[in-house]
């Protein structure tokens, strides 16, 4: 099986996998993996290392968005079989050991069933894995603040909303943010296209998920790679003030 890879600035890469993105950020022999998909996804996740010339092996650390199934699928997987660190934000960290699940509900789903795609992407969702007890043994807090000593010099920025301790990646040389689901491009669930918050129900709090937007419109940058849906080209503040309007 074969990943949906796309180059978007030098030395990272956009891969589309089952309704979930994920971002590899290559330096040399090594890379930087940012979210890992569905548990489902990990014959794609696997691949998609390979087409960029890079293996797990190469992997110097995984950086987790935030703690959700579809982002969260095969972290446990690499960091084991291949010893990496997995980092993510210190208020990310229990939820990623499922000390608590700030995800949303199987009965939530089903009460917004008559909503236009909603059942196909439970249906979905179910099938690779999103349901599925996936903790991380290990997960560290960030090392330090700042820029990460890891390739592509992700520097880690607080987005909490979607749950407590989301986390998008800035990256100043090159212009790109790493927005997770803090802030979309489309997503089965929405009619919309183009920048936007998920659907409410996805929500820990949707309030600061709102007002994270207002951070992300901070970040210098005119490359968007969200958590679902396309690249989106232009700058971010943009797309960020686009998705505020949309979600008032």
């Amino acid at each position: 099986m074969r990943a949906d890879v796309q180059q978007v600035a030098a030395g990272t890469y956009l891969v589309h996998g089952s309704n979930t993105n994920w971002v590899i950020l290559k330096e040399g022999d090594a890379v930087t993996l940012v979210d890992t998909g569905y548990p489902g996804d990990r014959e794609l996740l696997l691949s998609s290392l390979a087409e960029v010339g890079s293996s797990p092996e190469a992997v110097a650390a995984v950086l987790i968005t935030h703690a959700h199934n579809d982002h969260l699928g095969s972290t446990e997987y690499l960091r084991t079989a291949y010893g990496m660190p997995v980092y993510l934000h210190e208020a990310e960290v229990p939820h990623a050991r499922r000390e608590f699940l700030h995800q949303v509900s199987v009965g939530t789903v089903l009460r917004n069933g008559w909503r236009p795609g909603v059942l196909p992407w439970a249906v979905h969702a179910i099938r690779s894995g999103g349901t599925a007890h996936v903790p991380v043994a290990s997960p560290q807090p960030f090392p330090v603040t700042g820029p990460l000593d890891l390739p592509g010099r992700p520097v880690p920025v607080h987005t909490p909303g979607h749950t407590d301790g989301h986390t998008a990646y800035h990256l100043p040389d090159t212009g790109v943010v790493i927005s997770g689901d803090a802030l979309v491009s489309g997503h089965p669930t929405s009619r919309v296209e183009g920048p936007q918050l998920l659907p409410d129900m996805f929500h820990h709090e949707r309030a600061r998920a709102v007002a994270s937007l207002d951070v992300l419109a901070d970040l210098a940058g005119d490359t968007l790679l969200p958590g679902h849906g396309p690249v989106h080209r232009g700058p971010v503040r943009g797309a960020s003030l686009q998705a505020r309007e949309r979600a008032l």
